[in-house]
């Protein structure tokens, strides 16, 4: 069994959300200090009630949770009915953590950012950035390194779902504070779930899914945002849904080592056989324009009948190239041929020490979970469209929903993390063939090939 530690608990009681219910975490890890968002009181339509936050200043050992401000009806005077999509940064230069988010209203939604000067303890209230009907999937990102020609410049991603998910982007060059007009790539791009990073000279590099092609792409800058180049292709994915009404997608998870390496997996069934059930795969770049071909990550034999998917990949920014430090959490079902009434599912997690080349003995980290445990969408039943993986200490921590049985019409899915961390050096071993083994439960304690495409009430 794995400890977890419960981060935050939904106390929302409006009747347009499902309680208790907290979903899709984001995490960023700088020096000692580690902070995760999420949804929180998630609201069938879309979005929830409001975004929470969980902060740790001492890598991991202790956490404090709270809730952003301004966003909502339901908290902070905000006037907006619901907010979704939250992403978390830290800018080095401006000594500001900075959390992304969408706001929806009637007619509108905002791509909103969130600041925080001393440390993620308090939140201010939101600055919007954009508006628009149909916006969905941010993402922010900052350069922190010193010695970029654009250190402390900050980048915000999202999509205009009403434009056949049109990505644009912004910049910042004040910790947040004032953002320039949004401008799209060359291309252009279009798709959803960007994950942008910025290398070490300052080269912002962003993958994402392109949903109408079924591909996972990228663009990238080297003006600090001003122009974007068009697209380049990283691979094509082969994709087999989730059984069980579980709402997934191919969407990826971004990672980069301390030398500027990006580092792309998602979930793909090209390894086996009649596409049955998915691996998680990866792809590398050291310039953003030419990638590797996917490499399949041992977490079973493709033999196992496993289904893995919604990975959260996080890297050691200590280490780089062939000694880099991987930490991967993800979902599973032991069988990927299972209805919404036999699907068990589960977290597990996986590292690396040498860049990918081998990886560790898979570990279940929570679960067995049932699918009917988890929030209702107009996608299916919910953990995220995405969960997170950060370091901390040489540690990884990943962060994730899980959910135990139901009180009536009252749920219990809220976010977790590994309570100590996973020891990433000491795990170093070689892939059992074995796989992940169910267990029975976990340690808890309070704190298909084809094009797939999404509708608007996705977020």
């Amino acid at each position: 069994m794995v400890p977890l530690v419960r981060l935050s608990t939904d106390t929302f009681t409006n009747s347009t959300s499902q309680h208790a219910t907290e979903v899709e975490p984001a995490s960023f890890a700088f020096g000692s200090t580690i902070i995760t968002s999420f949804q929180i009181g998630r609201i069938p339509g879309g979005g929830s009630a409001d975004i929470g936050f969980a902060t740790s200043i001492d890598a991991g050992a202790t956490w404090q949770s709270g809730l952003l401000p301004g966003l909502t009806t339901f908290q902070g005077g905000g006037t907006n009915s619901a907010v979704s999509d939250p992403s978390v940064i830290y800018d080095n230069q401006h000594g500001v953590w900075i959390i992304s988010s969408l706001t929806i209203a009637s007619g509108k939604i905002q791509a909103a950012v969130s600041r925080s000067t001393d440390g993620g303890a308090s939140w201010g209230n939101s600055i919007f950035v954009a508006q628009g009907a149909n916006l969905d999937k941010d993402w922010i990102t900052c350069d922190n390194t010193a010695t970029s020609p654009f250190y402390g410049n900050c980048y915000l991603e999202w999509d205009d779902n009403g434009s056949g998910n049109l990505v644009w982007m912004s910049t910042s060059k004040d910790g947040g504070l004032t953002w320039a007009t949004p401008v799209t790539p060359a291309g252009p791009a279009h798709g959803l779930a960007a994950e942008q990073l910025v290398q070490p000279n300052g080269t912002v590099i962003v993958p994402f899914w392109s949903d109408s092609t079924n591909q996972i792409q990228s663009f990238l800058s080297s003006d600090r945002g001003a122009t974007w180049d068009v697209p380049v292709l990283v691979a094509q994915i082969s994709d087999r849904p989730a059984a069980g009404g579980l709402r997934d997608d191919p969407l990826p998870s971004v990672a980069m080592d301390s030398v500027g390496n990006i580092y792309v997996v998602w979930q793909d069934c090209r390894f086996r056989t009649n596409c049955s059930s998915n691996d998680l795969v990866m792809s590398t770049s050291s310039d953003g324009a030419n990638w590797s071909a996917p490499a399949r990550i041992p977490i079973d034999a493709v033999t196992s009948g496993a289904d893995h998917f919604i990975p959260g990949l996080g890297i050691d920014p200590t280490t780089a190239g062939s000694t880099a430090h991987f930490g991967l959490s993800y979902y599973y079902y032991p069988q990927a041929n299972c209805s919404a009434s036999t699907c068990a599912l589960y977290v597990g997690f996986i590292s690396s020490t040498d860049g990918g080349s081998t990886w560790s003995t898979a570990t279940p980290v929570a679960g067995p979970m049932n699918v009917s445990w988890l929030a209702p969408t107009s996608q299916g039943r919910m953990v995220g469209d995405y969960i997170a993986t950060s370091f901390a200490g040489g540690n990884a921590y990943g962060v994730f929903a899980v959910a135990k049985a139901n009180s009536g019409t009252t749920f219990d899915e809220a976010i977790y993390t590994n309570e100590a961390g996973f020891n990433v050096a000491a795990a170093q071993g070689r892939f059992s063939s074995a796989g992940e083994r169910p267990v029975a439960n976990v340690g808890f304690r309070q704190p298909s090939g084809g094009v797939r495409s999404r509708p608007l009430s996705s977020r």
